[in-house]
């Protein structure tokens, strides 16, 4: 089996051929703030990073020839995890997404793509609005805002299975503590292959990161937005994109955030600390959803390859559970697997309505 897994992200666009398991190309397409600042939306993008994606595969002489195109899945309606073949449903869904990402352009491209191929199939996976909630955890004091997730679905999925495989067990028999460390974090609990609590790592919950600002004082909020001084739009960034650390240091770049803290820079020490303290009380409150009986608790994204925010925060959670650490993200192995599962009948293919 032949597969194309493309990945679209906020400044490149990720692309892997596989056959079957085996990654025969693996790149990362990078776009300057200059190349996306033409496009007055994300989903203006499309024809430049579909072009793109062609380039690059013509430039390593690999043959325009797949079994499947999978990309990685787009701010859609919640849906249980898996794998979902493209359909018009999901293509019209994403094309009035409420919410902009440019992972969006995941099933946009892998749908065009496909469609230039004789039997090709386009799919996506475990896209960051799985809902898998308990009921209880849906509910908040107000009716009117009832909790959503949106979150590392992909890759929090590939590392905790690559975990149960690494200790001979299945994913689905485990319960876990999975915390993606990124421009976004997300604290997921995984009871026995669902992910039955999980924050909205997007748009306001949870610990603040490098770019958004996670749970907020309500009251102060609403204040801000009746005050006048920002527009919507403008608020919403400060929510996430210009939050977090960016708001607060003027980077995201934690290496560097750690070399001002070496060269004596106390504000940015006590800022640093404060994001990995909120992340340590978001995992010890999820701790409470399996009642204490935690097998693991697993940390990967980015941020994990700090040994700054990583030793702090096990000196504040290791009494919990075994922590054990995947510095970066397996979203392009975890894509070819779901994919190849799908193609081979050894995962169901759901359909999106």
């Amino acid at each position: 089996m032949k597969l194309l897994v493309i990945n679209p992200g906020s400044t490149s666009t990720k692309i892997a051929v596989y056959e079957n398991e085996v990654p025969r190309l693996v790149r990362s397409i990078r776009h300057t703030v200059d190349e996306l600042s033409s496009f007055s939306h994300i989903i203006d993008q499309f024809e430049f990073r579909k072009n793109l994606v062609l380039k690059e595969l013509e430039a390593n002489n690999i043959p325009f020839e797949f079994d499947a195109i999978v990309g990685r899945g787009g701010l859609l309606k919640p849906i249980p995890g898996g794998v979902y073949e493209v359909n018009d449903a999901m293509l019209d869904d994403i094309l009035h997404a409420m919410r902009t990402h440019a992972c969006n352009l995941g099933c946009l491209i892998a749908s065009e793509l496909a469609a230039l191929l004789p039997g090709c199939r386009a799919f996506i996976a475990d896209p960051g609005v799985v809902d898998e909630l308990d009921e209880i955890a849906r509910i908040t004091g107000s009716p009117l805002m009832p909790r959503i997730t949106i979150w590392h679905a992909l890759n929090q999925r590939a590392i905790a299975r690559r975990y149960a495989a690494e200790h001979h067990t299945r994913y689905e028999e485990l319960d876990l503590i999975v915390c993606h460390l990124g421009g976004g974090i997300s604290v997921g609990v995984h009871h026995h292959g669902k992910a039955v609590d999980v924050n909205n790592a997007l748009d306001g919950e949870g610990p603040f990161s490098p770019e958004r600002a996670g749970t907020l004082p309500a009251g102060q909020l609403i204040d801000l937005c009746c005050s006048g001084r920002y527009t919507k739009d403008e608020l919403k960034k400060r929510i996430s994109g210009r939050a977090g650390l960016t708001a607060h240091l003027g980077t995201t770049d934690v290496p560097a955030i750690v070399r001002r803290i070496e060269e004596g820079d106390k504000h940015a020490g006590l800022v640093l600390d404060a994001m990995i303290y909120q992340i340590a009380k978001s995992i010890g409150a999820a701790s409470v959803v399996l009642y204490g009986k935690i097998d693991a608790i697993l940390l990967t994204g980015g941020m994990a390859h700090s040994d700054y925010i990583i030793s702090r925060l096990k000196e504040r959670i290791s009494f919990l559970a075994p922590v054990h650490v995947y510095p970066g993200e397996d979203e392009m192995e975890a894509l070819a697997l779901n994919a190849l599962g799908a193609l081979r009948g050894e995962l169901p293919i759901q359909e999106y309505k």
